[in-house]
């Protein structure tokens, strides 16, 4: 998504002013955005029949284990100083998955040294409950080693479509 962006080839389609994409955002500032899981989804279907037609290869887009090895080496690279933050979008996989690259560096790599995530923020409109895969409260990711207790820690109920786009929009202008 963002070779295409960053190549403007698409850029007679926008619907937006590209001032106000915060994914044209993203993609010039290259922040990594881990998508874990997107098989399940209707890119995922259609991704899939291109492939059993042998138009398109599995190998062209990454495996939740790719992203994870990704992620942790990007983590160790960048996680020293003011830390980095866990902006989470929605519930179940897309926010547990990359947010276990703490405790996995921790408990199974043995990385005594590796800083929790500096900031989390949630936005989801499952309702936050203990035990409650896609909307785990905060306090509840202490307990796993993915947060620490002085984490700043925000969530944010709401359609998240609706909700992201104005956040970003705010961060985007400070």
């Amino acid at each position: 998504m963002y070779k295409m962006l960053l190549s403007k080839e698409m850029e007679q389609y926008y619907e937006i002013d590209p001032k106000n994409s915060w994914m044209l955002a993203a993609a010039e500032r290259n922040l990594p955005i881990i998508v874990p899981g997107w098989e399940d989804s209707t890119m995922g279907n259609i991704f899939a029949s291109y492939c059993i037609k042998g138009e398109l290869q599995p190998s062209t887009m990454k495996s939740g284990i790719e992203y994870m090895t990704w992620l942790a080496d990007y983590y160790i690279k960048n996680s020293a100083g003011k830390g980095i933050g866990f902006f989470q979008i929605g519930g179940g996989i897309a926010g547990d998955f990359p947010i276990c690259v703490v405790p996995m560096l921790y408990q199974d790599m043995e990385m005594d040294k590796i800083p929790f995530w500096s900031y989390f923020c949630q936005i989801s409109d499952s309702t936050t409950s203990y035990g409650s895969y896609s909307g785990a409260v905060p306090n509840e990711k202490i307990t796993w080693g993915k947060l620490d207790i002085h984490t700043p820690k925000f969530i944010i109920e709401s359609d998240a479509s609706i909700v992201a786009p104005l956040v970003f929009a705010w961060l985007l202008k400070h």
